[in-house]
């Protein structure tokens, strides 16, 4: 596949060139996209092995960076790892451009979209493993996404705010919240959930995300604020 010039920007913004064009392609090939594009493997898998490889280079960083214990150092990995903090790194390196996508999916605002772009990060990382090994794609990962840990610890991204929420409602008013999904929209490939979480019957906010768990984190996260509880 001949390299479109779109690709020596993208290079170049990240550090780091492809050798095998085929791997980056099918980094930036949307689910969507398939049938027009000249790729034949949409981008899902590399998700999914780049997850894994983030992981791996996430717990290594924190393991030399820290003498904490595993709890803390868990809740540290997945503010680094989570996709909000994903999306914000694809979007600062302007990855959406450079999707593959249906129009129906780019006319939806596709490009823009924090799961699709958190995805085509964790893609484009299997992707660079693939291609460069564990060193290249740990240089990128410790440029790109490690280095801005003490800045998602000071807004305080490491906390799991669903098990913050239930303590404090505990604590406070002695029940349990629990959580209902609301409404559920978009292919099964890329589905949008709605969770609400309630208190007894008052429901105290909603939130969305492209799984069941993270509509509920982000509802809990919204119903902290709505309480004034946020610490």
């Amino acid at each position: 596949m001949t390299q479109p010039e779109s690709f020596v920007l993208l290079e170049k913004s990240i550090g780091y060139i492809f050798h095998d064009k085929d791997e980056l392609v099918k980094a930036l090939t949307h689910r969507s996209a398939l049938r027009k594009s000249r790729s034949t493997e949409h981008n899902e898998r590399l998700e999914f092995l780049g997850d894994a490889v983030l992981e791996l280079v996430a717990t290594e960083y924190l393991f030399k960076f820290s003498e904490k214990s595993e709890g803390e150092l868990t809740s540290w990995r997945s503010a680094l790892v989570k996709g909000e903090h994903l999306a914000a790194v694809a979007a600062e390196i302007k990855l959406g451009e450079y999707l593959y996508m249906s129009k129906g999916e780019e006319a939806s605002g596709g490009r823009s979209k924090p799961s699709t772009l958190a995805n085509a990060l964790e893609a484009l990382i299997g992707a660079m493993y693939l291609d460069g090994g564990f060193e290249q794609v740990s240089t990128f990962c410790n440029e790109f996404i490690l280095v801005r840990l003490n800045q998602l610890l000071a807004l305080g991204k490491h906390r799991d705010d669903k098990s913050y929420f239930q303590e404090k409602t505990q604590e406070l008013l002695n029940v349990t919240p629990h959580y209902e999904v609301i409404k559920e929209s978009g292919p099964d490939h890329d589905k949008q959930f709605i969770s609400a979480v309630f208190i007894g019957d008052e429901k105290v906010a909603e939130g969305e995300g492209n799984s069941k768990q993270r509509a509920e984190q982000a509802a809990a996260h919204n119903a902290v604020k709505a309480k004034g509880w946020d610490a």
